[in-house]
């Protein structure tokens, strides 16, 4: 099972669309990951309209009409793996203990909200894997998004996907 994991568009504020290489990962993926601050219901529509199955949440940029079609949190089980998606961890330091603590059951959680790619391990368990943003990298290199595979009930091939800089 392929993912796609994404986070933080701000869409049309940072940027005007979606980049294609993302948009070309749309149609490869089994599951898309969207962990908040869509900003504009347009981005939701669209990769409802692209992905065989969507999994996002709200952001703290996201307004009334984001927050009455997407929850807090999601959890889903994909292939055995079970996943939780937020898009606000609080700060880097202590965030594999508050995260251990605050999701017990999860193997994997998808967050947002820095800009700043992240993948770490919460003890022997809980993979936390943040993407970036792919349209605002703010004090970040280049802007960002993953995919990842899951294969026999574990995640696998994680990768961090680098986007070309803006013109």
């Amino acid at each position: 099972m392929r993912l796609l994991l994404l986070s933080d568009t701000h869409l049309p504020k940072r940027a005007k669309a979606l980049p294609p290489q993302l948009l070309d990962e749309v149609p490869d993926a089994d599951v898309v990951v969207h962990a908040g601050d869509w900003v504009d219901t347009a981005t939701l529509d669209l990769l409802e309209g692209r992905a065989r199955r969507l999994i996002g949440v709200y952001g703290n940029n996201d307004g009334p009409e984001l927050r009455a079609r997407l929850p807090e949190v999601a959890y889903a089980e994909l292939a055995g793996v079970r996943l939780g998606v937020v898009h606000e961890t609080g700060p880097a330091q202590g965030r594999e203990r508050r995260c251990a603590e605050r999701f017990p059951e999860l193997d994997v959680l998808v967050f947002g909200h820095s800009h700043i790619p992240w993948d770490s391990t919460a003890g022997d368990r809980l993979r936390l894997l943040n993407p970036g943003s792919p349209t605002d990298r703010r004090r970040q290199p280049y802007c960002t998004y993953m995919t990842a595979e899951i294969t026999a009930g574990r995640l696998t091939a994680v990768e961090l996907h680098r986007l070309p800089r803006r013109r």
